[in-house]
Order: structure tokens, then sequence, then C-alpha cells
């Protein structure tokens, strides 16, 4: 691609900015020699190290990466006019291996994006009064219950609320916070997302996986958390024969709640907080820079007080076997709260397993828009919502993730009317149940393959 003009940092500053100009238009690099201060976006590399971004720093995570779909799916209205919204960074070179599998500005997004804008309104998007009442009386039950938990002894009616109220929190709060969401300020966001490292996990690992997550939702190589539970278990629909299939597998969805209520005891004490580099994403995503490096010591901190808190204060009221019976009941309250609803979201029949199919095949990339909503679900309305952060809304969810999920409720029947006009699958439960249910038939079929074996008497493939 030849350099956008708009994207230039040419100009009368001196000899200085020419010949930095000079570098930024001669520099050609690939995506892997990118700098830990430096991201692509399509093919143009930028410099972020003194970029006030208005997000915040958080920006600063992804030092060192591509950030194409990130970008483009986080500023909805940039797609109009790019250029002028990137020109207030300062263009480092080029990058020669950028390839897109997604593409942006199709007419159901742009169509989607036009009508929900006509009922939430452009910088209107963030948390309302109903939200941060909501995520104050959260906050304040789980600081009640954890006060209780290690000051008054933890007991068995203790323990499921407080792990209960632990989810609530990963729900409601920092889900938006880490997403930007919650508020327009970038220090509300940031304070209200170490909310993640008060519950057992971590603001910056969590940025790292779930990101990654929307960007490539149900990308069979680049998704993490469809190869989060491998080897135990399959989210990935793998054809029949393939190596990654296990004889077990076929009884997974036997097992698909028991090993999801280990969530808490794999974060917890997972010695990834020790460098905050999310094994899952690092594959495809490079978290090694400096802005990452300096969270560590306080995340470190955050994690021993709270183990403190939750698995060495039971010992203190009860003998050893009591003890770790209440941190059990508390970890697996927490864990299938927090897991099973994940799991939903995006593993059920007919949701798409592998997006970017017809991009391997033709080379064409496929709608980004189109594919977030082919690999999620939406259930329930609104008191399910108040619930589960409107995280029971994924497809809208996913189609904004830096909406505030109170406006989801609002959107979501705009949303079904303009897929059905363009032939989009879009997948609805009225009941939580029946979400459920189609999860646990999904996962069945792919620990037995039963999606891939064809029947000779049916007349179908």
């Amino acid at each position: 691609h030849s350099p956008p003009a708009a994207l230039g940092i040419m100009g009368n500053g001196g000899e200085t900015k020419k010949s930095e100009g000079k570098l930024a238009e001669t520099r050609r690099i690939t995506i892997s020699e990118l700098k830990a201060h430096e991201v692509s976006i399509e093919n143009v590399v930028y410099d972020i190290s003194e970029f006030d971004h208005p997000g915040g720093s958080v920006l600063k995570v992804f030092g060192g990466n591509d950030v194409t779909v990130q970008y483009k799916m986080i500023h909805h209205g940039h797609v109009a006019n790019p250029s002028y919204y990137l020109s207030k960074m300062k263009q480092a070179g080029f990058v020669t291996d950028y390839k897109a599998e997604y593409k942006f500005g199709t007419p159901f997004e742009m169509e989607v994006k036009a009508e929900v804008f006509k009922i939430v309104g452009r910088g209107g998007e963030f948390g309302t009064i109903g939200f941060f009442a909501r995520a104050a009386f959260y906050v304040l039950l789980m600081l009640f219950l954890q006060l209780a938990y290690v000051f008054h002894g933890s007991s068995v009616a203790l323990a499921i609320l407080l792990g209960f109220a632990q989810a609530l929190i990963g729900l409601n709060v920092q889900h938006d916070a880490n997403h930007g969401a919650a508020s327009r300020a970038p220090w509300v966001n940031a304070l209200l997302g170490w909310g993640a490292d008060f519950i057992g996990g971590s603001k910056y690992n969590w940025i790292e996986q779930h990101w990654t997550h929307h960007t490539f939702t149900n990308h069979p190589e680049k998704d993490g958390d469809a190869l989060s539970a491998e080897p135990i278990m399959l989210f990935n629909d793998y054809p029949l024969g393939d190596p990654r299939r296990k004889w077990f597998h076929k009884f997974q969805a036997l097992f698909y709640l028991p090993v999801l209520s280990f969530y808490w005891l794999s974060s917890v004490f997972n010695p990834q907080i020790l460098d905050l580099q999310h094994r899952g994403s690092s594959e495809i995503m490079n978290w090694k820079n400096d802005y990452v490096e300096s969270k560590v010591a306080k995340s470190v901190a955050i994690r021993l007080v709270y183990i403190l808190l939750n698995a060495v204060s039971p010992f203190f009221h009860h003998d050893p076997c009591t003890a770790l019976y209440h941190i059990w009941i508390m970890s697996s309250m927490e864990s299938l709260a927090l897991s099973v609803l994940f799991s939903l979201s995006h593993n059920f029949e007919t949701a798409e397993r592998d997006p970017t199919e017809s991009f391997k095949k033709t080379g064409e990339p496929v709608c980004w828009f189109k594919a977030q909503v082919e690999t999620s679900s939406t259930y329930g309305g609104f008191i399910a919502g108040c619930i589960t952060g409107g995280l029971n809304f994924q497809v809208e969810h996913h189609l904004f993730p830096r909406m505030c999920s109170a406006w989801y409720p609002c959107i979501a029947p705009k949303v079904r009317e303009i897929c059905k006009k363009h032939g989009v699958r879009y997948t609805y439960y009225p009941w939580i149940h029946q979400n459920f249910a189609a999860t646990l038939k999904y996962m069945h079929c792919a620990g037995t393959g039963g999606h891939w074996e064809t029947n000779p008497l049916s007349g179908k493939a």
C-alpha cells in the first residue's frame, strides 16, 4: 500500500522533524520487528511512547503489536475518516507483511452503527446512573462479605455468598472498566479495572486475554479462550482424526462443569502473574514491553493480599479440613458463576466455529461485524443483564465492546432487526437454560466429532 498522505508527520518544525519524517517514509519492517513502544495499524507503524491517548495509558499494553482490528473494533466513529484521527500519532514507518483477515465498513456494519447510535447517541455510550448504582451495590456487598469472611470466620453460607459476590464484581464492574466502557474518564476505568485483581484475577492478564478474544472470536488458531481448556477439554470442533482429539473428549459433556469449577484455582495460583505475560495469547501477541513490566509489582502485591484474605484467613478460624472445605466452596461458586456464563456465549449449536474459513480459501477478508454476531449468542433480557453485567447480550457486547453494558437491552431489538434484514444469523435464547442446553449439546458433539460424522441413511452429510 502507498503511504496515506494524511498519516505523514512532515512539517515546518526544523531539520530534526524533517529527518524523522524521512525515516518514517523510508523505514520498512515486519510486524515481528515492531519495537515495544510501537504499534501498527494496517501497514503503518506508529510510535506511541509520547502519545496522549484519550482513553488512557492502557494503550501501551499493546506496544509491539499489530492492532488493526483492536483499533477498528473500539473506535467506531473513526471508520469514515481514520486518517484524521491516526495523524495525531507519530508515524514511524511501514510494515511489509500485514494481511487483513477481516474487513470493516461493510453495509451491514454501517447500518448497525447508524441505527444503534440513534438510540444511544455518540459520546453517550458510557456508564449510566443505573450502571454506577449497580456497581456500587456489588462493590459494597463484596466488601461486607469479605470482611465477615476474614474477621468473623468463614462458613458454608458465607463462602457461597462471597464466591458469588466476587463473580458479580467480575461481571459487573471490572469487565466494563477494562473495556474502557464504564466512563469517558480513563482514571475511573483504571480504578474500577483493578476489581479483577481483588477477585483473584489480574487486570493486565485479563486485558491481554480478553481483548485478543474479542479481536479473534472463535478463530481456531488465535482465540485463546477457545484453546484455554485444552488438552483436558475441547471448545474447538476439530475434524475427525485430528491429533488434538483424545478418547476422553467423548465424555467431556459429563465433566464440563467439574473442569470449569477449577477456574478460580487456575487463576489465583497461575505463575503468569509474576511477569504478566498471558500465555494463551502470547503465540500471536507480544506482551513484552516496559509498560506491562511496570505493573508487575503492584499486581503481585494485590495477589498476595487476595490469597491472604481468601485462602489463608479461614485457617485462623477453623481446622485445616474445614478451612479447605470453605475455600473449595467459595472458589467453586466463583468459578462456575464466571466460567459457565463465559462458555455459553460462544459455544453452542449453530455457533460459527471458524469465521475466517472463507478467507483461508479465497483470500477475501470477511466482515468482522458479521463474524461477531454469528459466533455469539444472546439470552434473557434486562434482569439477566443486571446479574451478568450485560454479558447475556453477547452479540451486542461483541459488536460494541466499548459501550457500557447498561445500554445493551436498549439496542438489542434493533440489532436483531438489522441482522434479519442482512441475512446475518442472530442466535437468541429467551431463557438461560435453553442456551445452557445448546452448549451441552455442542460440547458433546465437539468431543465426539458428531458434527463431522455422516449418516448414509439420512441422505445428509
